[in-house]
């Protein structure tokens, strides 16, 4: 039994090796991440008589050629997750520092105590990896087009006040930023008539296919004549709004790019069909649930994919006292909670009577539970419908 202990960071990792008495047979070593690196230690590893066990932290992106060179040698590489580990140096040891050196033993220790319960991880699939990478990439452009609506918001509460809740941002934001394109300021509207304006109005609403609303041109147009801007009606101001609009409308663009690569990606996948009809799911939210879950192989019953989503309750229980008011873990993936609410979401707005699900959200509703606890225990539900249908996709349980 030799036990092999990686510390792994962004562009190195700190390796050491055990025997199974715990007796150092290589000293800490840093392994830079690079072909000829990886293959001197593969090697070393395949020179050992005995069975070697990798063992590595789950760290996103950063294990994966580490793992995946690894796997492809036929060496038994074990991922874990950081917060095992940590509890494990904390039984260990009343004092324990934190270097790159103590972490790789404590993995290595970790992987000698559980030599019989940790499971050899499966070889990965690209095409999962790579929707994952899109739907990191997703979330991270979501962030900045919040930031940027806010932004061109806070712009033209001082160019156009009110126009916002008027317009109420509609089609995703994108009314407001081709309003805002197109005319700028109250004092480029109102220096011309009503009639011009109703026309411009109507022209730009068929060029960009939105319903010509007559009623509501002429209600901008009163808002306009009455409304007092806080920012004049400049060349500054002008490229100020040019710039809000241009930046906002960019990323939406790189969203739907990424967003139709990962519709392409899923679609290729044995279960997009079956995810797709399922309801609250649709074209948007299926290859993001894909993406999150991953290989459902992976998971050993549909407990673990619900952990790792991490809404599950665990239980608390002492002498006579056994807890009701249990909360979920959080100890997941942050992401597919996310993408799990939007997915209650919109059942909740299609109100599928024949699904269960939606059906057991209601039922939470109707017993007082706070929308956000029915919405996942609705999920909670949901997930263990999507393990059983996939999972009957993939008989085998080879990856």
């Amino acid at each position: 039994m030799i036990s092999v202990g990686i510390d792994v960071s962004k562009a190195k990792s700190t390796v050491i090796v055990l025997n199974h008495e715990g007796e150092v047979l290589a000293k800490p070593f840093e392994l830079q991440h690079i072909q000829p690196d990886v293959q001197k230690f593969i090697h070393m590893l395949q020179a050992f008589p005995d069975v070697v066990h990798a063992t590595m932290e789950a760290t996103g992106y950063y294990h994966w050629p580490i793992l995946q060179n690894l796997l492809d040698a036929g060496i038994y590489t074990v991922v874990v997750n950081p917060i095992l580990t940590k509890q494990f140096a904390k039984a260990s040891k009343i004092r324990q520092g934190k270097t790159d050196k103590l972490d790789c033993s404590t993995i290595a220790r970790f992987g000698l105590a559980h030599w019989n319960d940790l499971p050899c991880c499966s070889s990965r699939r690209e095409i999962y990896d790579e929707l994952n990478i899109y739907a990191r990439q997703y979330y991270h452009y979501m962030k900045l087009v919040n930031k940027e609506k806010l932004n061109l918001g806070n712009i033209l509460d001082k160019t156009m006040p009110s126009i916002t809740a008027l317009l109420k941002d509609l089609n995703g934001g994108r009314k407001l930023s081709d309003f805002a394109d197109r005319f700028i300021h109250y004092q480029y509207i109102t220096a011309k008539s009503e009639k011009w304006f109703i026309q411009s109005y109507e022209s730009w609403a068929k060029r960009k296919g939105y319903q010509m609303n007559e009623r509501l041109a002429k209600k901008i147009y009163a808002m306009a004549q009455n409304g007092i801007p806080t920012l004049p009606f400049t060349q500054a101001v002008t490229l100020i709004v040019k710039e809000a609009v241009r930046a906002l409308q960019s990323l939406e663009m790189s969203i739907k790019t990424i967003l139709s690569h990962m519709q392409e990606l899923a679609s290729s996948l044995p279960e997009y069909g079956t995810v797709l009809a399922m309801n609250g799911v649709g074209k948007v939210l299926a290859p993001r649930l894909i993406a999150e879950i991953g290989d459902i192989r992976r998971f050993r019953n549909r407990s673990s994919l619900i952990a790792y989503a991490g809404i599950d309750a665990p239980p608390y229980q002492s002498g006579s006292f056994e807890s009701k008011q249990r909360s979920i873990s959080k100890r997941g993936n942050k992401y597919l909670r996310k993408t799990g609410f939007e997915v209650m979401k919109c059942l909740k707005v299609h109100k599928p009577v024949d699904d269960a699900v939606y059906r057991f959200i209601c039922k939470k509703e109707a017993e007082g539970k706070y929308y956000l606890s029915a919405y996942m225990a609705g999920f909670n539900k949901f997930l263990r419908i999507y393990y059983a249908r996939v999972k009957q996709l993939y008989p085998d349980k080879a990856a």
